[in-house]
């Protein structure tokens, strides 16, 4: 059921067929909002994250939007020694470069007050083998997010939701995870809705 004293907003989630992406369209569905999906499959628009002409398309057919919500971002999962300059590329492509471009082409489409939601997580501050990429990644996002913020036009604000292993995607996940407490998506969820319908800036939420 929809909180009756927020008021309805139009966002587009990118990437919302993923495990995050899916508990994010729910809670904010739940909480009233419109919410446009855009990925490269079942999707309201079909969207290729990696692809700056496919970015500027999302913006020209989805119009005025209030917030602006990304749950992608790949990157390869590999030992140190045997990654490839490629596979540090398309690491920075799939989560840095294309939620950076998610924000820099999306300022004249997100309206006064509105806000960019990114995903970062917790290999930003606690590394695992196989996660020099993700590592990188993260931390990237997160300081492009600080940095943003204090650049955003018209009261715009931006922040970022950073979480830890998801207990739905332990079977998945889990082995690169040993010690890590994992926590329910929902959680990771609910730093969406507060980061779209706060006031907070530059925000890295912690999911953990």
């Amino acid at each position: 059921m929809s909180d009756q004293t927020t008021p309805r907003k139009k966002i587009v989630l990118v990437g919302a067929s993923g495990t995050l992406g899916r508990a994010v369209l729910t809670a904010l569905r739940e909480r009233g909002h419109e919410v446009v999906t855009a990925s490269r499959k079942d999707a309201d628009i079909a969207l290729d994250i990696t692809d700056p002409a496919s970015v500027a398309e999302l913006y020209r057919q989805v119009g005025r939007v209030d917030a602006v919500a990304s749950a992608a971002g790949t990157v390869p999962w590999k030992r140190l020694g045997e990654l490839a300059a490629e596979d540090v590329r398309d690491g920075f492509e799939g989560k840095v470069l294309s939620q950076v471009e998610l924000v820099r082409q999306g300022l004249s489409s997100v309206a006064e007050n509105g806000s960019f939601t990114l995903i970062t997580g917790i290999l930003a501050r606690e590394p695992i083998r196989t996660g020099a990429v993700a590592s990188l990644a993260n931390g990237a996002v997160e300081s492009f997010v600080r940095a943003a913020a204090i650049e955003l036009p018209r009261e715009q604000r931006i922040n970022a939701v950073s979480p830890t292993v998801f207990e739905e995607s332990l079977d998945a996940y889990g082995d690169f995870f040993p010690g890590f407490d994992p926590v329910p998506v929902r959680r990771a969820a609910a730093a969406y809705v507060r980061s779209i319908e706060g006031h907070q800036t530059g925000q890295i939420y912690r999911v953990e």
